[in-house]
């Protein structure tokens, strides 16, 4: 018998939905300003820098959203790594998805109400979601309103650190979307994961 569990109210399908959005935009203008002198850039660079400016505000703004809900709902709780055994469980659900799943055996730690994520999952959400994102943000308003970079830092130009950093940040981003997209084909079926972040209900 089936059992049915509603795990994700309707603010985090929302925020993360259009966190994806932005990402994806952020990623295809991002792409284009890095190389627009490419005589075949994926939007004109006028263009993309505006599009970008207004994207990376809107991000900040579900960031905020994202934190102050987390906080407010307790779901800030599910994004924290649960002891005792971490490295373990992680080893054991990193070796689920490189072979186990493709013999067919059964997810090693289902979803329940209390642990949306295993630990593997808790401790790159935690790394994306409380290290990396901010200081992506961080520094985009830097390169937005760039009279509040330092004239120098480390003996460069203020802003070339900054842009050096905000690039391989959202490298990282960029990694983990797609990365993400996969593993959310990890479920029950290949599109349960994908329900779920629609409906907030899970099957299993």
């Amino acid at each position: 018998m089936k059992e049915s569990l509603y795990l994700l109210p309707v603010w985090i399908r929302l925020w993360h939905w259009t966190n994806a959005v932005l990402i994806i935009v952020l990623t295809i203008t991002g792409i284009s300003l890095h190389f627009g002198v490419g005589t075949l850039p994926l939007v004109e660079f006028g263009l993309a820098a505006n599009i970008h400016d207004i994207a990376g505000l809107a991000l900040a703004l579900a960031y905020a959203v994202f934190f102050v809900g987390n906080i407010v709902t307790g779901n800030w709780w599910q994004y924290v790594p649960k002891p005792p055994g971490i490295l373990d469980r992680c080893w054991r659900q990193t070796r689920w998805y490189m072979w186990g799943i493709f013999k067919g055996e059964p997810h090693p730690f289902p979803l329940t109400l209390e642990v949306n994520f295993n630990a593997l999952q808790a401790l790159i959400y935690w790394f994306i979601m409380y290290l990396v994102m901010p200081a992506l943000l961080l520094t985009g308003l830097v390169f937005m309103f760039p009279q509040f970079a330092p004239d120098r830092l480390f003996g460069m130009d203020g802003l070339l650190p900054v842009a050096v950093l905000h690039y391989l940040l959202g490298t990282v981003v960029v990694m983990f979307l797609i990365a993400h997209v996969y593993l959310g084909t990890t479920g029950n079926t290949v599109t349960s994961i994908y329900k779920t972040m629609i409906t907030g209900w899970h099957h299993h």
